[in-house]
């Protein structure tokens, strides 16, 4: 796992990858700042973590975008696959690797909590906790863009399949919100969720029937529910989409509330989706 983990730091920092994340990351987290922080002298730094999150949606699919992806693409995935590595040491070298490029801007901006205390009182303790879910967000993300990395030998369709799952977690509370207002628009959005879902174990699959008839299957299934118990359905999909809000939890601390239930969330999210990049590269190397 070393010289995986290594070799994949190596490649973000050879090329431009890593130095781009980096950049972009502390640009904007330096620029919310010191808009909200230096200029209109607020102490709480959590504000700066939560308007930095939409940048996530952009940044990390282009660091998790070629792990797996660009190995296909340049046929040395069956040279690692066949490497004396198991996979979970496949998987978790490529993993920390990214998290390694992730945490250099979080680490540089837990400098500036500190910086603020020459100004005033500032809650250290309610910054750092916050600071901490803010990485686990980002290890979470790195890990639903690995898993579709590891879908696909393009690139950019990877960038683009990770950053609309992405957005549509961080988009899930207001989705949430709209399914109050109707029956037959929550039968609508979740329709596109089920398409999505569809799509991406063709995908997977690398089979268009598959794909077709889980969506026949699950819109059916949809339909009967719609007709016979609707409020089954409305409540069955507020579970699910509260379980996908992956950004919710981080909004816990940034309103003071240390949660430890989001804590373990986030840890289950990377390793659900750390497990099925596992079981995908297990299912390459047999295939």
């Amino acid at each position: 796992m070393n010289a995986i983990f290594k070799r994949e730091t190596r490649a973000y920092f050879t090329g431009m990858t890593g130095y781009v994340v980096i950049g972009v990351m502390l640009a904007f987290i330096g620029l919310y700042y010191a808009a909200n922080c230096l200029v209109y002298g607020t102490p709480d730094f959590s504000i700066v973590l939560y308007s930095t999150t939409l940048i996530m949606l952009f940044v990390l699919p282009a660091l998790s975008m070629r792990s797996f992806a660009d190995e296909r693409r340049n046929k040395t995935d069956q040279l690692l696959l066949t490497s004396p590595v198991t996979i979970p040491q496949i998987v978790l070298g490529k993993f920390f690797a990214q998290l390694a490029v992730f945490v250099v801007p979080v680490l540089v901006a837990c400098v500036m909590p500190l910086i603020l205390t020459a100004f005033g009182t500032v809650l250290l303790a309610g910054a750092y906790a916050t600071m901490l879910a803010y990485f686990l967000l980002g290890a979470a993300c790195i890990a639903v863009g690995t898993f579709i990395s590891v879908l696909t030998e393009n690139q950019i369709i990877a960038y683009l399949a990770s950053f609309g799952l992405l957005l549509i977690a961080y988009m899930m509370e207001d989705i949430q919100t709209l399914f109050t207002t109707g029956n037959t628009l929550a039968l609508i959005i979740f329709s596109i969720a089920l398409a999505v879902i569809a799509a991406l174990i063709g995908l997977a699959c690398k089979s268009l029937t598959i794909g077709c008839g889980v969506f026949c299957g699950g819109a059916v299934l949809l339909i009967v529910l719609f007709q016979l118990r609707p409020a089954w359905l409305l409540t069955g999909l507020n579970s699910v989409l509260d379980a996908l809000a992956l950004f919710g939890p981080f909004r816990n601390f940034v309103s003071g509330m240390f949660s430890v239930s989001a804590i373990v969330y986030y840890l289950s999210v990377t390793a659900l989706f750390l497990f099925l990049t596992g079981q995908a590269l297990e299912r390459r190397r047999w295939n």
